[in-house]
């Protein structure tokens, strides 16, 4: 599954759903929780029942209601059969929600004739208190869970704070928190990390700086919020030539010298976790593999 960017649809737009379809994402999000009013639930889980199946080049996802609405159950029995590639859980406490929609996931699969194991699962990781104190647990894995996501605005509601911002309009430091404790627990996972949405679709220019900033950081993809984000996203978070190039040359360098623990390349020393890094490169592109 690709996952560089992944763009949010409402659930109960075919409009909105038609434009997305051929943007150019990896995967599309029909929503069922924020974008979707209240009385709109109902029709937007059979919206997304009559949209699975069927060719595409992208990976179809879908984001639930969290639990504690009591729509939870409801959304997964509505989606989870044949044309579903995984689902968003929003507002996780911790691994614990991931396994327990995990489990659900099992038996309905086997219920709709879904291949076992086939439903992939990703989090909002950051969006309460308690998810805050209970990263550790991403350290157990969960065979399902391919990617976190984190997000403050739901955060900083839940804590009473006026903003999440600064006037410049960069987070404050423990909105930095939340985002560096993704990164880590997405690590600790085995899993991918996915930056958060980028507010303004019409500065290309700070999207494209910001997403700069998070590859570097090791996040790998990104949500996108409109349709217009998505060609940035996907240019900032795919190698460029000279990326690969450099890559396969310390892939071969070490694979020329199997039992030393650092090569010399043009008067540089690199050890293993550049070896590291450079198949994850190249594992994005579909290169080789990105095991160390």
């Amino acid at each position: 599954m690709k996952l560089r960017s992944l763009l949010f649809v409402p659930a109960d737009s075919e409009r909105k759903f038609a434009k997305a379809d051929g943007i150019g994402a990896d995967a599309l999000i029909l929503d069922l929780e924020d974008s979707v009013a209240p009385s709109r639930k109902a029709f937007a889980r059979d919206a997304v029942k009559n949209l699975l199946g069927g060719p595409r080049n992208w990976s179809f996802l879908v984001r639930i209601n969290p639990f504690g609405t009591g729509l939870t159950l409801e959304d997964l029995a509505a989606v989870v059969r044949p044309g579903l590639d995984g689902i968003l859980i929003p507002k996780v406490n911790g691994i614990e929600d991931v396994d327990l929609v995990s489990h659900y996931v099992d038996a309905l699969e086997v219920a709709n004739g879904v291949p076992p194991g086939h439903v992939k699962l990703l989090t909002v990781a950051t969006e309460t208190p308690a998810a805050m104190i209970g990263f550790s647990g991403y350290s157990r894995k969960n065979r399902r869970l391919v990617a976190l996501t984190w997000g403050g605005e739901d955060l900083s509601a839940a804590l009473g704070a006026l903003t999440p911002r600064e006037a410049d309009g960069s987070w404050t430091f423990p909105y930095q928190v939340a985002r560096a404790q993704c990164l880590f627990a997405a690590g600790a996972a085995d899993a991918a990390a996915l930056e958060t949405l980028y507010v303004d679709f019409r500065d290309q220019q700070g999207l494209a700086e910001s997403c700069r900033i998070a590859r570097r950081d090791g996040f790998v993809g990104r949500i996108a919020i409109h349709p217009d984000q998505v060609a940035t996203i996907n240019t900032c978070f795919t190698p460029s030539d000279d990326d690969l190039a450099h890559a396969r040359r310390v892939v071969a360098a070490f694979a020329a010298a199997p039992d030393v623990g650092t090569v010399g390349i043009d008067g540089k020393m690199y050890d293993i976790p550049h070896l590291v890094a450079a198949k994850r490169t190249l594992a994005s592109v579909g290169e080789g593999s990105s095991n160390g």
